[in-house]
């Protein structure tokens, strides 16, 4: 079986594995004159030394005279030093006469170990102010799970007089705990330190990353994905004199910070930016990507039927890719009467973090719906509340309250419903906090009782969340999602549906209430994904002929891609058991309390 891959490759660093392609050696001797350094972890490139004896060299194969020394912290008599650092058979390509260093570091261990530059290396001084791409292919172990170091420049910001942003570090490829691929650096042009983030990693399989830098800006681009834009304009990278670099090892306030964990096979720095063409891997892939058809499909296989729409967290769109966030509003501002979407429902977590910015990015893509007075409600999710409440300030009740479908919402403003009219029935949509759960709880019964007669669809931002048991997802129930089901869902038999987001992936299940009848529950989150979710929704078609709902996952974001603009993980249908699947419903069954239970009760709002 193939073994699993991970190549990083970054427009300042050029890295390089032995013999990870002839293809792309050939090319390197093509652009020796711009390779910096190349750093092959085999054992056929130590220059002298040994790990057992901790003098360890790795020769620098670009023949630039930037060569590595192992370096040991801690306790140099620990047991568990042997074990810090080994020679593995694994490499990206699996080839036999290819091999990779392991590094065994982890948090609080008694002693640890990584590689620097040799003092007075010529990369040390280098501040590649017309560009440069630093290439990495790793792996990450089975257990990742805190943040780790890769690739580091030695120093801080601050010993250049950069007070803005994060001042105690200069440069730094790390794996943060979330497993995201994160560059960032001082330039030389600027004040302060510039990002760049990729997806989320899987545990235990190999990847390419690159990091490209033209002489104005930067681009991070992992398994042949560049997940968000590239940064605004940046130069070179700012250097401290007599420091140099750090391999499996950060820095934060001139001492080391996190040390790696998992393979290396080789890392290659350039002083220019290198075209696809030129990387060590020209053709890297994730191992498993999503499924999906990039065929024309309906959305209404009748058209008496109707969907609803469910917007996943859209926080990664608000800070990194607004273009995706607009793409999603302007589809479904033009399609929602075109496809009988009743109701589109955000599931929370609109911005990233309290930033203006972000906030008037989500703003912006919004408003296309409004301008067409497309229906929508907001559930807020942990990183919309902050100080002042802004989630209020921009999607508390005041914006709906001249919206028809609009009934209200709770004391705290961030609970709320609406009713709307779809097929042979009125359902309602009911959007109870997270935050304010427990205050909001008795209001939420109250919409519910006075209700009854009404299939419920309940958004709430925290609900389940998913597991892997024996190779297939599951859901699991939160804590939150344990008082949603037994205070609002179990005996309240209306309620037919929950949908949530929060937790990363996505999972539904079917349970049974205290009447015994379905009820659906749905995580949709995509944002760990390509792109921060690459503009994918959530759409569930009712057919009451033929009582079924089927469920589809849709990008226009990548709709609107040409041929030569899709990569190989862009398709706007995504396929497989959570993505896209039908469910048998006998609606005069399963809503038999329309009629019976009938209530003339007026709206509740507080």
């Amino acid at each position: 079986m193939r073994m699993k891959k991970a190549l990083i490759g970054l427009s300042l660093l050029c890295m390089i594995v032995p013999g990870i392609a002839k293809s792309a050696d050939s090319v390197a001797e093509n652009n020796r004159s711009n390779i910096v350094a190349n750093w092959k972890f085999t054992k056929q490139h130590v220059k002298s030394g040994s790990i057992d004896k901790g003098n360890l060299i790795i020769e620098d194969t670009s023949k630039h005279g930037n060569d590595l020394e192992l370096v040991t912290i801690g306790d140099p008599a620990s047991p568990e030093l042997k074990n810090m650092i080994q020679w593995s058979e694994e490499d990206y390509h699996d080839q036999e006469k290819v091999d990779s260093l392991e590094f065994a570091n982890y948090e609080n261990a008694p002693s640890g170990r990584y590689f620097k530059t040799k003092k007075g290396s010529p990369i040390n001084s280098e501040k590649f102010d017309k560009g440069f791409t630093i290439e990495a292919v790793f792996k990450l172990p089975s257990d990742s799970k805190n943040a780790m170091g890769l690739f580091s420049r030695q120093g801080q910001a601050a010993d250049l007089n950069k007070m803005e942003g994060e001042k105690k570090i200069l440069s730094a490829l790390t794996v943060s705990s979330d497993q995201k691929i994160h560059w960032t650096s001082h330039p030389s042009n600027l004040n302060y330190n510039v990002s760049n983030w990729s997806r989320s990693l899987n545990a235990d399989e190999w990847y390419h990353l690159a990091v490209v830098n033209d002489g104005d800006t930067t681009t991070l681009t992992l398994n042949g994905v560049s997940d968000y834009g590239k940064s605004e304009k940046v130069i070179g990278i700012a250097a401290v004199k007599g420091k140099g670099w750090n391999i499996g090892a950060s820095e934060w306030g001139n001492k080391f910070n996190a040390l790696f964990k998992g393979n290396i096979q080789q890392i290659r720095i350039a002083n220019k930016a290198l075209t696809e063409k030129e990387w060590l891997v020209q053709d890297a892939r994730d191992d498993e990507p999503f499924e999906g058809s990039n065929k024309a499909l309906p959305f209404l296989t009748n058209k008496k039927n109707y969907n609803f729409l469910f917007v996943p967290d859209t926080q990664k769109y608000s800070s990194q890719n607004p273009e995706i966030f607009n793409s999603q509003m302007n589809w479904i501002s033009n399609n929602t009467k075109k496809n009988n979407i009743i109701m589109n429902t955000f599931v929370g977590d609109i911005v990233d973090s309290d930033s203006e910015k972000q906030w008037q990015n989500s703003l912006g893509a919004i408003s296309h719906l409004d301008k067409k007075e497309i229906p929508y409600l907001m559930a807020a999710g942990n990183h919309d509340y902050a100080d002042g409440d802004p989630f209020l300030t921009h999607y508390g009740p005041q914006r709906f309250l001249n919206k028809k479908y609009y009934k209200g919402s709770s004391h705290s403003g961030y609970s709320s419903y609406a009713i709307a009219k779809a097929g042979s029935y009125e359902y309602l949509i009911l959007i109870v906090d997270m935050k304010n759960l427990h205050k909001d709880l008795e209001w939420s019964k109250k919409v519910l009782d006075q209700h009854k007669d009404k299939p419920t669809i309940l958004v709430s931002h925290d609900i389940i969340f998913p597991k892997i048991k024996d190779d297939k997802t599951i859901a699991v129930e939160s804590s939150n999602g344990r008082v949603i089901w037994d205070e609002l869902v179990k005996d309240h038999n209306q309620v037919f549906m929950t949908v949530n987001g929060h937790y990363y992936g996505i999972a539904h299940r079917v349970k049974q209430n205290s009447a015994g009848n379905d009820v659906i529950q749905m995580l949709v989150n995509y944002q760990t994904n390509y792109r921060g979710g690459n503009g994918w929704l959530r759409l569930v078609e009712f057919d009451e002929k033929k009582n079924v709902l089927l469920f589809r996952t849709y990008s226009p974001f990548v709709d609107e891609m040409s041929k030569k603009e899709k990569s190989y993980i862009d398709y706007k249908f995504l396929t497989g058991e959570n993505n896209s699947f039908k469910l048998d419903w006998d609606f005069k069954k399963r809503f038999n309390f329309r009629e019976a239970e009938k209530s003339n009760s007026p709206g509740v709002s507080d």
